[in-house]
């Protein structure tokens, strides 16, 4: 298994946990991994439509899962029917190779601002074996809406030696009562609202669910908020570094929590956080010494439990 193969491994695994955490509804379950590899078969069509439920949202989602079953005839005809962004960007790709290169140049061209368009053309550029035009249009769409999944998705592309996706920051404290029950997009209406009364804890659960829908500089800002709330909180100062990280850049992130290891020097969210950070870097023994830490500081936490899941990751990848 190669070193990317491992992390991807460790992170997926480690998910299942995750994915019980706050917010669990609004976390739509992603079965892509980006990967600059394949070019066989149609290219990779990226679409997010986040909690939305009306009826095209719907239909295109079911139009998505038709394409990547290798169904684009069924696909195309769902796209056809509706005229946004998505739905032509969908429609071009359904009719791949006839017309999908050129639809999708027209589609960046008259969409100059868009992380989608500018996306979805990097892959069809990829698969045309247009390497070069494919990493200019990456890297426009992770610059052009860095707030959205596409640019999410593009940061993966461009940065392929880190774990797919974003380091999602896991609180010490439960989630509201009532919050399970919800739909996603009662669930994210309920986070906004508790989050705008003010309080460094709703702020954070606020900023979890936006990291869980690809909205990282949205969550950076709640984080930061909540840091200056209650900036003798452990849990409000680790997120406000968790949601700077950028695999760009990561250096930022782990200038600002590493420092939190004297600050906090019993808070367990520190070490945790700072091994889920060195993990996503793919620095994996920094990373199993750090969750070590977490986990012996209160292994029946809820930290302590999900430290015990990333280094059974670990050790099953054969890293630990």
């Amino acid at each position: 298994m190669t070193p990317r193969g491992r992390v991807i491994l460790i992170v997926a695994l480690a998910a299942l946990i995750a994915s019980g955490a706050v917010v669990a509804g609004v976390l739509a379950t992603r079965s892509d991994v980006p990967s600059v590899k394949p070019r066989t078969g149609p290219p990779s069509l990226a679409l997010d439509l986040g909690v939305r439920t009306d009826p095209e949202a719907r239909a295109l989602r079911r139009a998505l899962r038709l394409y990547q079953a290798r169904h684009p005839q069924q696909a195309g005809q769902i796209f056809a029917r509706y005229r946004s962004l998505e739905a032509e960007i969908g429609a071009a790709f359904a009719a791949w190779p006839s017309g999908t290169l050129e639809r999708l140049r027209t589609l960046a061209s008259e969409h100059p601002h868009s992380s989608l368009a500018a996306l979805n053309l990097g892959s069809a550029l990829y698969w045309s074996r247009e390497d070069a035009d494919a990493l200019t249009a990456w890297r426009a769409a992770a610059r052009l809406q860095p707030d959205t999944y596409y640019a999410v998705y593009a940061s993966n592309l461009l940065h392929p030696r880190f774990a797919p996706w974003l380091p999602v920051f896991v609180p010490s404290f439960p989630e509201p009562r009532g919050l399970s029950g919800l739909s996603p997009p009662a669930q994210l209406a309920l986070l906004r609202r508790r989050a705008a009364r003010g309080g460094a804890r709703a702020k954070i659960l606020y900023g979890v669910a936006l990291q869980r829908l690809y909205h990282p500089r949205s969550a950076e800002r709640e984080f930061a908020a909540a840091a200056r709330e209650a900036p003798n909180d452990p849990d409000a100062r680790v997120a406000a570094a968790v949601g700077l990280f950028d695999k760009a850049d990561p250096s930022l992130a782990f200038g600002r929590l590493g420092p939190l290891v004297r600050v906090f020097p019993q808070a367990q969210t520190v070490r945790f956080h700072l091994g889920v950070l060195l993990l996503w870097s793919d620095r994996l023994e920094l990373a199993r010494n750090e969750l070590q830490r977490a986990h012996d500081a209160d292994p029946g936490s809820v930290l302590g439990r999900q430290a015990a899941v990333y280094m059974g990751a670990l050790r099953m990848a054969g890293t630990g």
